[in-house]
């Protein structure tokens, strides 16, 4: 019997698209279940990417998801969502005591759940002691990593390396760094350049772009592992981008854009990888010309 299976997750021009991508490959492991959706509907969203059922929240309160939750007759609820938080959880499963819950976590929070999810490479179980209730089912580091199949099926191919620049900073690209890279890029290199609809900033990078006949922009592309596959080098954030360029054996620069990102930037500046803290003009060169060397 098919259970019902409700994910809570979010997409913004703000938030970005990170939580909902990889809700959807989560989505796909869950086979026969009846998947079902529930999204604010805020500026610069990504609802109409998702291939499942959505129901359209008017808030993120805990009285309109329990609402939900008992009008769907919901089996499994998955959180993904860094407004909801211990409290809001244990009130969810104190109404709903046979709600099976999973939350997504990168930031080694306090939960009350059921499943527990940390899938970055960095992630260590032990961190979570004290933080879940005891019989709480943890799945923590890389054998759990969220990769799209298109991933897994590119890894497979050997292809010419058209793009000497790879550049993902994010589908709504929140601190706003395209343009400043490419404006600091060597004009001789051939550059992708991926973002989504959910950029605010996408007008000015349209417009930059546009006689620049080095730079290729992708907007809400199916071929993101192609082009990385494409790459000698990335520039990317310390996110679930690094897992995607890492598995496609591109060397990349990971540049902090948002304090969620502290764990994965911390893990890489560790073990030796080109990372940044935050952006800076003259380091970013140095940084460039050293890996390009290579």
């Amino acid at each position: 019997m098919s259970r019902k299976i409700l994910f809570r997750a979010d997409s913004s021009s703000d938030i970005g698209t990170g939580h909902i991508m990889r809700d959807l490959v989560l989505a796909k492991q869950f086979q026969g279940d009846n998947i079902i959706f529930a999204c604010q509907e805020l500026e610069g969203n990504l609802i109409d990417k998702i291939p499942y059922r959505v129901e359209i929240l008017k808030s993120n309160t805990l009285e309109e998801l329990n609402h939900l939750v008992k009008k769907l007759q919901i089996d499994m609820i998955v959180i993904d969502h860094y407004d909801i938080n211990y409290e809001f959880e244990k009130q969810l499963k104190t109404q709903n005591p046979k709600l099976q819950i999973f939350v997504l976590d990168d930031t080694y929070e306090k939960h009350y759940c059921d499943i527990l999810l940390n899938h970055n490479i960095y992630a260590d179980a032990k961190k979570y002691e004290g933080l879940v209730p005891k019989d709480c089912e943890l799945r923590c580091g890389s054998r759990y990593t969220l990769l799209r199949e298109e991933f897994h099926e590119e890894k497979k191919i050997h292809r010419e390396k058209m793009y000497d620049i790879f550049i993902a900073m994010g589908g709504a690209d929140t601190a706003n760094l395209n343009v400043r890279l490419l404006e600091l890029l060597p004009k001789h290199y051939n550059i992708a350049v991926v973002t989504t609809t959910a950029n605010k900033h996408l007008s000015e990078l349209k417009q930059y772009v546009e006689d620049k006949k080095h730079i290729s922009l992708h907007i809400n592309s199916s071929q993101i592992a192609r082009l990385m596959n494409q790459s000698k080098f990335a520039i990317v954030t310390p996110s679930v981008t690094v897992h995607e360029v890492n598995f496609m054996g591109v060397d990349f620069l990971a540049i902090k854009t948002a304090e969620n990102q502290k764990e994965m930037y911390d893990f890489l500046k560790e073990r030796g990888f080109s990372v940044m803290e935050a952006f800076d003009n003259e380091r970013f060169q140095k940084i460039l010309n050293q890996s390009m060397l290579k």
